[in-house]
This record gives structure tokens, sequence and C-alpha cells, in this order.
């Protein structure tokens, strides 16, 4: 059982603030080369790679050309933050194609084949199955007691492993899991819609709804009226038209859904009696907050871009970035898909291949308990193995 004067110390402390520097992909490439150079260890270069944010997209393709440089897994794990951290981003200029624009016709066109192609391939997909592998990574971890008390203190800890409640303050690698997933009309059944882990309470959060949609994504940003062209991009080997889009509040179906936050209540009881000053104290009881988890679900306003192969108007990649207020307990979340064509029962199907999802909370949520923190989660998932569903 914690004393309230160990509760009262991990609750006031305060969070160190770490300016990240920001910097290109070459000068990436340049640190990670001048750190070979200098023969810096492993654990070395990760905390240099710890202290920066990047300003445009690490890709696949860099970061392959980036291994011979990672002098080990430290090193390595922090690069796929890097990615991730990264993946809405632009790609460096030199990687962008100089193609000239399309004039409006040619857009139009262009989207029209996606609106069709969304509407009436990719949403009339038929049911198939995949094994989905996930890598989470997750910085700022705090431990909450379940019930904390100023005469008797804690009774059990929310979180119980030592390494989550003193986790590191900078991004780091936490588990790799893995769960069969559902697709039907392009839409993934959630594999967490009846699972019963105590997110929270064990110092993860969860994203309990079904993603974003690549038909609504679209349908929605029509029909606000805010898709612009925006740059040429070559993606899986081919250029792809992107195109930005913006969906308000009011013609959003767009569904967050996030577990868990804590609602706090006091209970017990607090008593003050009239005695002298030389008789000394007079309050006394015991006054104790319980902790119960709740799920943050809004419908939020969001933008994004739409990656398009130009002649047939199928869609490679689809960003979406949710919009939050600044008092909500979720600040962040953005999302990447990657589509590619997959052979699935004899058919050429084109189904997600990777997502990326970075988020932002308050995980203490608004209940005012424990200190203020922010913790970030990224999310990298690959799909493999898909097979005809029933």
């Amino acid at each position: 059982m914690k004393r309230f004067g160990t509760i009262l110390m991990l609750l006031i402390a305060a969070s160190p603030v770490w300016a990240a520097k920001s910097i290109t992909v070459q000068q990436l490439k340049d640190l990670l080369t001048a750190d070979q150079q200098a023969k810096k260890a492993d654990a070395d270069v990760a905390n240099e790679l710890k202290q920066v944010v990047l300003t445009e997209e690490l890709t696949t393709a860099t970061m392959n050309e980036l291994a011979p440089l990672v002098p080990g897994a430290a090193t390595l794990e922090q690069v796929y933050v890097l990615e991730a951290k990264s993946a809405v981003l632009p790609p460096p200029a030199s990687d962008i194609p100089s193609t000239p624009a399309p004039d409006a016709a040619a857009q139009k066109a262009i989207l029209d084949k996606a609106i069709d192609y969304a509407g009436k391939t990719y949403a009339q997909l038929p049911m198939v199955t995949a094994m989905k592998t996930t890598i989470r990574f997750q910085d700022n971890v705090s431990a909450m007691a379940a019930s904390s008390g100023m005469h008797s203190g804690a009774t059990d800890n929310a979180t119980s492993d030592p390494n989550i409640a003193n986790a590191a303050q900078f991004v780091h690698y936490i588990n790799t899991t893995q769960a069969p997933v559902n697709i039907h009309n392009g839409i993934e059944d959630n594999p967490l819609a009846n699972d019963k882990t105590k997110w929270g309470a064990n110092g993860y959060i969860a994203l309990m709804g079904n993603g974003p949609a690549l038909g609504n994504v679209i349908s929605e940003a029509q029909a606000d009226g805010k898709i612009t062209f925006v740059r040429w991009e070559t993606v899986n080997g081919k250029a792809a038209a992107v195109f930005s889009y913006a969906v308000e509040k009011k013609k959003s179906h767009y569904a967050v859904n996030y577990c868990c936050f804590p609602d706090l209540d006091q209970a017990g009881m607090l008593s003050y009696s009239a005695r002298s000053a030389a008789s000394g104290p007079s309050a006394h009881g015991n006054l104790q907050t319980t902790t119960d988890w709740k799920n943050y679900k809004a419908t939020v306003p969001y933008h994004g871009e739409i990656f398009i192969e130009p002649d047939s108007g199928v869609v490679v990649r689809l960003v979406t970035q949710a919009d939050f207020k600044n008092t909500d307990v979720v600040h962040v979340e953005d999302q990447r898909i990657d589509f590619l064509p997959v052979a699935v029962g004899g058919k050429t199907l084109v189904l997600p291949s990777k997502t990326i999802i970075n988020t932002e909370v308050v995980p203490n949520g608004d209940s005012g308990g424990g200190k203020f923190i922010i913790r970030h989660t990224l999310f990298t998932s690959e799909y493999k193995g898909y097979q005809p569903g029933s």
C-alpha cells in the first residue's frame, strides 16, 4: 500500500519538456553518416534520434538506403518511430515528380474516376480475412492508482508493471500483437470490439472504432466541395495524383472511439471539529478517490489527402487527420492507409497493405487527477495472408 506522500509526489511531479530539433531527411542521412564515421555506439545514436523530428516523410525506399548506417536495434527502433511520425508528411522535394499539374478538366476526370472506383468497386468488395500485425510505440506512460486515500493510500495500482510505470520519456517500442481481421465492403471490423482488456488502467489506449472508410471519406469530401490537387507523387513505382480535402463537422460522419480515460469520484468522509490550536490538527477521517474508466467518443471534422492512380482512378493511399478541439482529451489522430493489389481466391483485389496511426492524448482525461501529461502512441500495422471470407 502506497503512502499518501509517495502518491502526492507522483501527482505533482512535473514532466520534463524536451525541445525536439526539426530536421530534413537529408539531414537525418548526414547525421547517421557522421555518427558512423565517429563510430558512435548504438545507444548514443538512438538517443540522438529520440530528440529529432522530421519535416518530411521518411519513405520505405529511404529507410532501405539508411540500413547500412544503422548501428543496432536501438537505432533501428527510432528509425521506425520517425517513419511513423512522418507518415502523413510530403516526401522531400527531390522525391516529388516535376510533372506539371493537370489542368482543371484533367483534375476533374481523375476525381470522377476515383469517386466511381470508391463507390462502385471498393465499396462492393467481397468479405476477405487477413492477419493484422500491429507494432505499438509509446511515450510518457503514467501509473494511476485505482484508489488513493489520505489515510490509507492506494489499495491497488492501475499499472502493476514497473517497466510501464517508469517508462522512458521518449517514444519507444512497447509490443507487437497479431489478430485476424475481416474486411467487408472495404470496411475493416475492429478486432477489439469485444475485447475485455482493461485499457487505460493498463497504461495503454485502444482505438475501438472501425477507422476511416474510403467510400465515406471521398463522398463527404466531394459533398463539402473542398478537394484540391496539390502535387504528384510516386507510390508503388507509379505516378499518383495527390488531392487534399477537408470535411467540416456538420457534414462529417468521422467517428472516433478511444478507450479509456479515468473518471474520478470522491468517496469517504473528512470531518472537522472545533479544537484549540494547542490540541493539534482538527481534521480526521478518510478521503479517497475511486477511478472508473470511460471511452471518449466523438464525431469530428477532418482533413487529409487522397492518392489516385490517374488512369484507373484506383486510390493507392488515404490520409485522414481528425480535427479536435483544444479541450478534448484526444488531441491528434492522423491515419495513413496504403493499398496494394492482392491475389485473393483467384481474383486481384486492391486492399489495405499497411496502416500507420499517430495519436496524442491526455491520459488522465479531464478528471483533474494526476499530473498533466501528453502521451503519443504510434501504431504501425501490416496485413498478410488475405483469404476469401465466408
